[in-house]
């Protein structure tokens, strides 16, 4: 079992999050999905990494475009991006997790927003998307949005940190941590070398 740590809100999230499925089909590994706040983490670490800084997002969205091509997505960039509503569709995540529906959820959130332009968090992307993981959206946004719904994000943005996370997607095998989607498969190969056991 891999622990997949994403914050609906990044970026590169989008190329874990959409085919996370066919890796499960294609070796086997299972993913615990675990939804954080990962917006906090960066800006306790005064990590801003592209909203003043224009070279740099133009590449992170080519970069995005081209992973995505290999993974045959079809994304429409540049996505809205940050969005306003990012706590709240974590905060939909971690029910969805909790109660079972996390990886349909955050598909239909991801596909809406980097292939229909409707960010994630804000209507219509949060009730199309709930909807579309077969549950009733005001009862997942009542508990969303109460005290307890807000402490819980905060509560699994804490142990990211506790476990050194500091960016989405994060992969952890038993404590190792793997940063990032392009560090999928090494988190599968570490997977693999634990389970068969140290060399001869």
């Amino acid at each position: 079992m891999i622990e997949f740590w994403f914050c609906i809100g990044s970026t590169y999230s989008y190329l874990s999050v959409m085919r996370l499925a066919h890796v499960e089909v294609a070796t086997g590994v299972r993913f615990h999905w675990r939804p954080f706040n990962v917006r906090t983490i960066m800006i306790e670490m005064d990590n801003i990494p592209f909203r003043t800084k224009p070279v740099k997002a133009a590449y992170m969205w080519r970069d995005v475009e081209r992973r995505a091509v290999l993974y045959g997505l079809l994304p429409k960039l540049p996505a809205p991006y940050p969005l306003a509503e990012l706590e709240r569709a974590n905060r939909v995540a971690i029910i969805a997790a909790a109660e079972g529906w996390c990886p349909a959820y955050a598909r239909e959130s991801y596909r809406r927003w980097f292939e229909a332009g409707e960010p994630a968090g804000s209507e219509p992307n949060l009730s199309v998307s709930i909807g579309a993981a077969g549950q009733d959206t005001e009862r997942v946004l009542r508990l969303a949005d109460s005290d307890k719904g807000k402490a819980d994000l905060d509560q699994a943005t804490e142990q990211a940190k506790a476990l050194g996370i500091f960016g989405s997607p994060s992969f952890v095998v038993d404590g190792e941590l793997f940063w990032g989607d392009d560090r999928l498969d090494d988190a599968i190969r570490w997977l693999r070398q634990m389970e068969s056991g140290p060399p001869d």
